[in-house]
């Protein structure tokens, strides 16, 4: 039974009677929050169905920091039904942009992220046909969760396939894992480190974090600024750990929606000079006790979830967190 009170329209074209598509324009705040508004109602009724690419943090983190350099290569489209979104999808093109010294970011496939409502799966197969479209001939990617039957069902209908290299136990998949939030430890540092947050330290300090943990990232102040001015980012649910001799040693961020009284973390990192110390676990601990007294009683986080890359997510299951869910990637390839 839907929100509304009916059964939900069991065809395309009935649901599509029903729905009207947003014309396209570029992809800021307004769209971005509408966006977000849709993962909280997915979130609040099926999470096992929530796309760990369109939760609120993970779409305000990667609009954030990448909206300068790929704004020009991002396609997205709403659907609206019976007054509210009740679908879209974000396209990533295929690209190529220098980024000095020599080095470039590369695609050479177009990439998709999407959502439905629960009830309104159906309107996966628009978004597919609109991908189709957009994608102009490229190969596709995209991800469905192991636990959506029917979107499993639409995509393979449409031609993809359960992509066998990003899917393996040397892949790039990702594994969705939750955690409530009553019982959680004291977390313990060694000595000389000590907690902090956002608030208490320069701006360039916490983008320099964010670069020793991710080394090659390209993220940067104007990007930390706009990811600051974005829902729901707040500085002192952005945690650290500071070394004694001053360096920032770990850093995660938590987005709290304090309508559904989840959080995330995203992302999450340790300077590559101070891990194998606990930092990580402390840091998480330290970061499940602020989301908890902040409001939230359930914790979300992703990582990657092949055997062959397990440093993640063994921390993450070393502090309480279970596996939710995982993705399927899936491609199409151009004829």
């Amino acid at each position: 039974m839907s929100r509304h009170g009916r059964e939900p329209p069991r065809d395309l074209d009935s649901v599509m009677r029903v729905c009207h598509v947003h014309p396209m324009s570029e992809l800021g705040p307004t769209e971005l929050r509408l966006m977000q508004g849709m993962a909280q109602k997915v979130t609040a009724a099926r999470p096992e169905l929530l796309n760990g690419d369109a939760t609120i943090g993970e779409l305000a983190w990667v609009w954030g920091k990448d909206a300068d350099r790929l704004h020009g290569f991002w396609r997205h489209r709403f659907w609206f039904a019976d007054g509210e979104l009740a679908g879209w999808g974000w396209a990533c093109l295929p690209h190529h942009i220098e980024v000095g010294g020599g080095a470039a970011i590369e695609a050479q496939a177009a990439s998709l992220i999407w959502q439905t409502l629960p009830d309104r799966p159906e309107l996966l197969a628009g978004i597919l046909d609109w991908y189709d479209d957009v994608a102009d001939g490229a190969d596709r990617l995209m991800t469905v969760q192991s636990a959506d039957v029917r979107a499993q069902a639409i995509v393979a209908a449409h031609g993809y396939v359960f992509d066998d290299e990003a899917g393996s136990e040397d892949g790039s998949w990702v594994q969705f894992n939750s955690r409530d939030l009553t019982d959680v430890p004291e977390p313990v540092l060694p000595r000389g480190f000590r907690f902090l947050t956002a608030g208490d330290v320069p701006a360039a300090e916490a983008v320099q974090a964010h670069r020793d943990a991710w080394p090659g990232s390209r993220f940067n102040e104007t990007a930390f600024d706009r990811v600051r001015r974005t829902w729901p980012y707040r500085a002192d649910l952005h945690v650290l750990v500071r070394a004694e001799e001053g360096t920032l040693a770990a850093t995660a961020i938590i987005w709290l929606d304090e309508a559904t009284r989840t959080a995330e973390f995203e992302p999450v990192g340790t300077h590559r000079d101070f891990r194998r110390r606990g930092l990580g676990t402390a840091l998480q601990l330290h970061g499940l006790r602020v989301a908890r007294a902040a409001g939230a009683t359930r914790m979300f986080v992703a990582c990657r979830g092949a055997a062959s890359q397990p440093a993640a997510r063994d921390m993450y299951l070393g502090v309480g967190f279970r596996q939710l869910g995982r993705d399927l990637p899936q491609i199409k390839t151009s004829r």
